[in-house]
């Protein structure tokens, strides 16, 4: 693909149902809150929540252009040779000690993994990645586990949660191969 060719996005709508349930929820926890305890700590909640929002905006516009830069920057037949769907088990594993290293929250870590989907990793190494971070990221131990549940506990927890990301992988290739191949027996 050459590096000015556009790259093609799946549709998206700016309020659809996940935005309608967390909107639901909002109101309903908003509702409740006033009515339980009054205006001023309503007010008290909103402006502080107004002011988180403020907070997170930056890095997550930030966020957005790493992932942009990155679909962008990074060649795609690297990409599909390394995470692609043709990359088989190796590819897999990729994922998952990419996932475990990769520092930073949600805000970074879910538009750089649909970066890389948009260029040509396939959904079983995205999805090995996320949950690799999730599951064994680096960061989490450090700053969390730790401090609070001391090293033995820690390392058990690693060790069980070790194949976790690359099962969610082979299964989520699986997954998406019957799917595929429903579609075009139909």
């Amino acid at each position: 693909m050459p590096p000015e060719a556009p790259l093609k996005r799946r549709p998206r709508k700016a309020f659809d149902w996940s935005s309608a349930s967390i909107a639901v929820a909002v109101a309903a926890s908003a509702i409740i809150v006033y009515r339980r305890d009054g205006q001023a700590r309503f007010l008290e909640i909103l402006f502080s929540d107004v002011a988180l929002f403020i907070d997170i905006l930056p890095k997550v516009l930030a966020a957005c252009l790493i992932a942009s830069f990155v679909a962008v920057l990074m060649p795609r037949e690297v990409v599909l040779r390394w995470v692609g769907a043709e990359s088989g088990f190796l590819g897999i594993i990729i994922a998952t000690l990419a996932g475990t290293i990769c520092p930073g929250g949600p805000i970074t870590i879910f538009p750089i993994a649909a970066a890389f989907v948009l260029i040509g990793a396939d959904t079983g190494a995205a999805i090995a990645f996320i949950t690799s971070w999730t599951l064994l990221g680096y960061a989490r131990v450090l700053v969390w586990e730790l401090p609070f549940f001391g090293g033995e506990f820690v390392i058990w927890r690693i060790i069980i949660a070790m194949p976790l990301p690359i099962i969610a992988g082979l299964l989520a290739r699986m997954l998406v191969a019957f799917i595929n191949r429903r579609r075009q027996s139909e």
